[in-house]
């Protein structure tokens, strides 16, 4: 097993000091991750699966830039954010600043489109599509299009009250669940396959006039994808023209 660099409790407090979106939009569901989340997140990719330490890291749709910057601080070689928001891109390079890894970071506003070449590893805490449906798909297909392995977060498809409380036992072991059909058949329409998929536990504030809640808690899927070899890019990271 890889050496941890970083304690996760440790991870989660340097992560804590990254700010939620100041002024979020709905249309775009810039909803931030939590530092839990983005831990849980960042230890399976870094220590299960060895897809962080010395790696090439994209986190799409990076917001404020918790996975990005977390990432940095587990090792990457570099970790480069994308998001369409400028102003929430200058937080996110600020950050990085603060938590000391400026130089292992890259931002980028814009489009994910804009990303090409081969990155190790791509991070997303994309729109699950409650806004604007299958608005998680393009974030899907770029991912795959650039990153060899991809951790992908979407809303659970799970419904029993089993899997609702997985998430908040307090143990290291994380909850297997199955794919969504629908997904799963769509990543692989993408040239990608699930390797397995952990179910895990969002938190949101109150943000926007339709919330009803001070907090709301809900069951997310971490998927673990694999590009298969045939959508390998040979080119390195860089921008489109």
């Amino acid at each position: 097993m890889q050496k941890r660099l970083v304690r996760k409790l440790d991870l989660e407090i340097a992560l804590s000091r990254i700010g939620p979106h100041p002024s979020p939009e709905a249309k775009l569901e810039q909803y931030t991750i939590t530092p839990k989340l983005a831990a849980d997140l960042l230890y399976t990719a870094a220590y299960s699966y060895d897809d962080i330490e010395g790696r090439e890291v994209a986190d799409l749709g990076c917001g404020t830039g918790t996975l990005a910057i977390g990432s940095a601080l587990l090792g990457a070689e570099l970790a480069v954010g994308v998001d369409i928001d400028r102003a929430v891109v200058r937080i996110a390079s600020r950050n990085a600043k603060e938590l000391g890894v400026k130089g292992k970071t890259q931002w980028i506003a814009s489009k994910i489109d804009v990303l090409r070449g081969d990155f190790d590893t791509v991070l997303q805490n994309p729109p699950f599509g409650v806004q604007r449906r299958t608005a998680d798909r393009q974030f899907l297909e770029k991912a795959l299009e650039i990153g060899k392995r991809v951790y992908s977060l979407h809303m659970s498809t799970q419904r029993s009250n089993r899997f609702s409380r997985a998430p908040k036992k307090k143990t290291s072991q994380l909850s297997q669940v199955p794919p969504s059909p629908f997904l799963e058949k769509f990543i692989q329409s993408c040239g990608g396959e699930v390797k397995v998929v952990y179910t895990m536990l969002m938190t949101i504030p109150w943000m926007f006039g339709f919330h009803r809640k001070r907090k709301h808690e809900f069951t997310v899927d971490l998927y673990v994808v694999e590009r298969k070899p045939m959508h390998a890019m040979p080119s390195s990271p860089s921008l489109e023209e």
